[in-house]
């Protein structure tokens, strides 16, 4: 019996299975998107790109930019009542309200 992985993505295949097919990167405006303090955002993973991810388990979360840190942005939201930060690239952020992955 051999012990299954417990890395970052395991796990996720779902997740990061697109519906529609898209083959190579994603277009240059989505890795530059603003976003503005107070900003509702949704986290959509983009599996290509794995740097400022958040965990899959947050994959549909929607939150609240709370500060710009770096190239990536600091996001809030409740998780059972319980107040919880992420840290993500706006390559895995959508503007909230924005359905599937379309630029905004």
């Amino acid at each position: 019996m051999v012990k299954s992985s417990k890395g970052f993505r395991s796990r996720s295949r779902g997740t990061f299975t697109k519906k529609v097919r898209e083959r190579g990167m994603p277009p240059v405006n989505r890795f530059l998107r603003e976003f503005n303090v107070g900003d509702r955002v949704t986290v959509v993973l983009e599996a290509s790109d794995p740097h400022g991810q958040p965990h899959p388990r947050y994959q549909g979360q929607t939150c609240t930019v709370v500060a710009k840190s770096g190239r990536a942005y600091r996001i809030e939201f409740l998780d059972g009542g319980k107040r919880k930060e992420l840290v993500a690239t706006p390559i895995h952020l959508v503007p909230a309200g924005t359905p599937g992955k379309s630029d905004a």
